[in-house]
């Protein structure tokens, strides 16, 4: 989001720490709607929709009317009214026809819409609001002190300050109800505000505040997801993935969102398999389903005492499975006719080694070879050590033995030579 697109008057970005100045404190990607009439041409008799969409700290949305049709574009900064007094300060996150289409979405009309617009944020609302948005995390710690001290049961995630400073929201979690009467009365004489307090789930929570998932991209909850359906195990036992509770929950401690989006898909393909085949009857002993591809509609049995497992076909199961209610049983299941049958259907994926990324102890590999690399090279220079001392050693002994020749010698007769100069 650009500077052109913001009122605040060109500060420095806050929040998302990108190019634009917001202020949107937490990334301007939380529930985003792209606008598909941006670049229409509207015909001439075109009245426009006033009821405009504005978007508030922690991915809350609500609307307000447009009385004064005023020239909005998706961004501005502007003063609105607020429920308990006073006015609250927003940024537009939708205008134009897309904003009916929302409101048929939520169930809502434009006649239930009675909250109004009242300007463009000028500059010294727009200070004051980043004021109020500075005090919000000074607020939130002396908060927790205090419900600390007075022992509640309840955990402060989030403060939102109303654009004009007069009204705190606080935002807590709880397991059951808590009675904050007196806490309400101590945060008021504090911080010197009216006080509301909000009880949010722990999916509210973790949407509000946000984060990264585990699959590397930012949480489902804080950029698009607002309909947060019940999620159970037995989601993730139709998928045949393993109840591992660190695998399976997300940040906010609940079963991860993405379970559901799939389930569907499952149910589906669930719907020609057997849930009441779990083994067989053969000549050669019982057969113990042991896997269920749902896709491939294939079941994995195996016979106690063989360690390989046959595939057969959802068909030639529920075959063998009328034959056992007869009283028949097939001599063997290790058929190569319908095992050939079977995969004869299966694509062959050609696989190509990327730099060894399809090996596990490629690591262990490196390691191996850096340990290899730095014994050859000491062997090296303790090598080249030997080459190069040697000959230093026999130029000092020649040296001296020069030295030793090269020594005047005292004459024969006793007298020494005669050294004084004219």
């Amino acid at each position: 989001m650009g500077c052109g697109n913001c009122s605040s008057g060109g500060c420095a970005p806050a929040g998302c720490k990108s190019n634009g100045s917001c202020l949107t404190d937490g990334g301007c990607n939380k529930l985003d709607v792209y606008d598909w009439f941006a670049g229409m041409d509207m015909p001439s008799n075109y009245k426009p929709f006033l009821v405009v969409e504005i978007k508030f700290k922690g991915s809350r949305k609500e609307f307000y009317l447009n009385a004064d049709n005023l020239y909005l574009e998706i961004g501005d900064l502007v003063s609105v009214e607020s429920g308990a007094g006073g006015y609250d300060v927003g940024h537009v996150s939708l205008t134009g026809e897309l904003v009916r289409l929302q409101l048929k979405a939520k169930g809502e009309t434009e006649a239930s819409v009675t909250k109004k617009i009242y300007r463009k944020t000028t500059q010294i609302e727009v200070e004051k609001w980043k004021m109020a948005k500075e005090l919000e995390h000074e607020t939130m710690h002396q908060a927790r002190k205090i419900a600390l001290e007075m022992r509640l049961s309840m955990k402060l995630s989030d403060v939102d300050y109303q654009g004009d400073k007069s009204k705190a929201t606080f935002y807590y979690t709880a397991d059951g109800r808590v009675d904050f009467r007196e806490l309400i009365k101590r945060l008021a004489d504090t911080f010197r505000v009216r006080i509301e307090m909000r009880q949010i789930g722990m999916r509210q929570e973790a949407s509000r505040l946000g984060g990264i998932g585990s699959c590397g991209r930012e949480l489902c909850c804080t950029t698009w997801l607002t309909d947060f359906k019940t999620v159970t195990t037995s989601a993730a036992r139709y998928q045949n993935l393993s109840l591992n509770t660190l695998k399976l929950a997300g940040q906010c401690g609940k079963l991860k969102c993405c379970l559901n989006y799939e389930l569907d898909n499952y149910m589906d393909a669930l719907k020609d398999i057997p849930d009441d085949i779990t083994s067989l009857q053969t000549q050669l002993g019982t057969a113990t389903l042991l896997k269920t591809d749902i896709f491939k509609k294939m079941m994995w049995f195996a016979i106690k005492g063989e360690e390989h497992w046959i595939p057969l076909s959802i068909e030639k199961v529920k075959e063998i499975y009328e034959m056992n209610k007869k009283g028949e049983k097939p001599q063997n299941l290790k058929d190569v006719a319908i095992i050939e049958e079977m995969l004869s259907d299966v694509p062959d994926l050609d696989y190509e080694n990327v730099v060894g990324q399809d090996s596990i102890t490629r690591l262990d590999n490196r390691d191996r070879r850096k340990k290899n690399n730095r014994n050859t090279n000491q062997q090296h220079q303790s090598s080249h050590k030997k080459i190069t001392v040697q000959p230093t050693i026999n130029a000092n002994n020649n040296t001296r033995n020069n030295r030793r020749n090269n020594k005047p010698r005292p004459n024969q007769g006793g007298n020494a030579p005669n050294t004084n100069r004219s």
